[in-house]
């Protein structure tokens, strides 16, 4: 039996796809509408519908591409406003703010590219948010994942209600576009940021599907800045999801605050653990850009004319505060940039984690039970969707810094011989540096030496990540000609924190980007160790003594041939003082400009 919200919300969908079908002509309906949100059409259908949007309402709309994809496809935004602000140059002049919402980065959860359609067309048309896009430009990328969208087949998200076939999760070259917001590898991510560095949006929209186990809520909203991020924003932000959730429950929908995923997987009394999710992902990548960043996840098993309808009214809700409410966002966003520009000596977070306070929460889930299977013979859930069922269940939400780390005085500097990489990722997350004419002679720095390093064993998105433990300290360091200064004193402070600071979960050093100088080149083999030791130990009677007492208070070392001879190895001119030191470094004076 239908629960009344349900059928409330399926009288909702029913109702406004049959008049949005009867009042458009057929050049600018989608195939998910033609067929009764069973099919969604191939890409063909997208690059149709955005210069059609465009003829259509050439005053309202530019179709533009922003990239191309490995395949060769191209890169589709339609650009939506009633103000002529088509361009980010018009967009500045006017001082609007604009909202990028993007379908498609797991191109098997294709409910936002059908919804977004439906939503822009029912607003052209007036029949919703009006007056919505004359306070606002909309930047709509109906599909992120270009190629992946084209690997279509049947059962490519088996966990899925709908539509009969979709897309790929990952791109032609196997990458997970949201795992790559901060390393930034992919063809397809590097556009994205190039739009998002053209029209610095107030806010981004990222949709979703999510999987995972059977409940009726359909549908969670989660914004950044709220549990991280500047501290001004965070009211914002909250207001922000906290009206779209109540539009959403306003029709019939059963919204959630926080991504459903059990603490425990497959096991809903092991609660609920929420978080900020690191820079890899797009809801924690525009928090660093001071600018919020919502991420959309319907639930798989609604069928995809309610996942449809649920995004289309989302979106509608999201244009409609940002309408209200953009003009005074913005210009938190603003100050929040000035604030960012001041970090220099400040604890900044690079990284958050749930505390261990905990409340429960009534959630709207179905009767299950848990036992061994036959086939895996693991302890499975088994829903019964006949039965729907409140659990009681644990959430914890309190959310705080993990790790916090100083800001440099002044900024970072990156040697020359590291400097062409590092600048490339820099550009595309719009982050200011200047390239040193002259040289740096022995000049006070800190410089991070790790004390312990582990490399993965198994690749992530096609790089090896490396973890580490050390510290920064002074040292005295010569740096060359062609060398990058990178300012602490700039809007996007926290982002570039996040990509040079080697402790952060997503910079460029955890992604692998330096593992180079983390590996040994140059060694002493045993037997000239050996010689050198006996050498050093007649010749330094202190050194003498310091090996006894390591031998002495370290078993482990006393035990072990390798680390003994390294113990001298490392005492010799020879050692490479350069392993195992990370070559970037933070200065606190600018170096002068030429």
């Amino acid at each position: 039996m239908l629960s009344p919200a349900r059928l409330a919300l399926l009288v909702i969908t029913s109702v406004l796809a049959c008049a949005s079908r009867a009042a458009e002509p057929p050049a600018l309906s989608t195939e998910a509408e033609r067929s009764g949100f069973t099919t969604t059409g191939r890409y063909e259908e997208v690059q149709r519908l955005c210069f059609g949007f465009q003829k259509a309402y050439p005053r309202a709309v530019r179709c533009t591409e922003f990239g191309r994809t490995p395949e060769g496809r191209p890169m589709l935004a339609l650009v939506v406003s009633q103000t002529a602000a088509l361009s980010p140059a018009e967009k500045r002049r006017q001082n609007l703010p604009a909202v990028l919402i993007q379908g498609g980065i797991h191109a098997g959860e294709i409910d936002g590219k059908d919804a977004g359609f439906l939503a822009l067309r029912e607003m052209l048309q007036g029949q919703a948010a009006k007056g919505a896009l004359s306070r606002q430009v909309l930047v709509f990328v109906p599909v992120f994942n270009v190629d992946g969208h084209e690997r279509f087949g049947r059962w490519n998200r088996p966990n899925q209600r709908g539509p009969e076939q979709m897309g790929w999760r990952t791109t032609a070259q196997n990458h997970n576009l949201n795992r790559d917001y901060a390393k930034a590898q992919s063809p397809e991510m590097q556009a994205m940021l190039r739009l998002v560095n053209q029209w610095d949006p107030l806010a981004t929209i990222d949709l979703h599907v999510t999987d995972g186990a059977q409940f009726e809520h359909d549908v969670s909203i989660q914004v950044e800045p709220l549990h991280g991020g500047d501290a001004g924003l965070r009211p914002a932000g909250m207001a922000f999801r906290d009206g779209v959730i109540a539009d959403l429950a306003a029709q019939g929908s059963l919204p959630l605050p926080f991504y459903p995923s059990f603490t425990v997987d497959d096991d809903p009394s092991s609660g609920i653990v929420d978080s900020v999710f690191p820079p890899r992902f797009s809801s924690g990548y525009f928090l660093l850009r001071n600018r919020f960043g919502m991420l959309v996840e319907t639930h798989s098993w609604k069928d995809y004319a309610t996942r449809v309808r649920v995004t289309r009214n989302t979106i509608i809700s999201v244009l409609e505060q940002v309408a209200r409410q953009g003009s005074d966002w913005q210009a938190l966003a603003l100050a929040a940039d000035a604030r960012s520009a001041a970090l220099a000596g400040q604890a900044v977070p690079l990284s958050y984690e749930a505390s261990a306070r905990t409340r429960q929460i009534a959630f709207r889930g179905y009767a299950y039970e848990r036992g061994p299977s036959d086939i895996s013979g693991a302890f499975m859930t088994r829903y019964d969707e006949t039965r729907p069922q409140i659990w009681t269940m644990p959430v914890r939400d309190e959310v705080l810094p993990a790790l916090q780390v100083k800001a440099p005085l002044a900024g970072y500097l990156v040697p020359a011989a590291q400097a062409g990489m590092v600048a490339v990722k820099l550009r595309l997350h719009e982050i200011q540096f200047r390239i040193l004419d002259a040289a740096l002679a022995a000049t006070e720095l800190e410089a991070f030496r790790a004390t312990t390093l582990r490399f993965e064993p198994q690749s992530v998105e096609g790089q090896q990540r490396l973890s580490v433990q050390g510290a920064w300290g002074p040292e005295r360091r010569d740096l060359p000609a062609g060398s990058l200064f990178v300012p602490i004193a700039q809007p996007k402070a926290k982002l570039l924190m996040a990509l040079l600071e080697p402790l952060a979960p997503d910079s460029l050093l955890a992604w692998g980007f330096f593992n180079n100088h983390f590996e040994r080149k140059e060694y002493m083999e045993a037997y000239v160790a050996e010689a050198v030791a006996r050498e050093q130990l007649a010749a330094d009677p202190a050194l003498a003594a310091a090996f006894r007492d390591k031998l002495r208070a370290e078993p482990e070392f006393a035990k072990s041939a390798r680390a003994r001879l390294e113990f001298f190895a490392r005492r010799h001119s020879s050692w490479d003082e350069r392993w195992a030191l990370y070559p970037v470094l933070r200065t606190d004076r600018v170096p002068a400009a030429p």
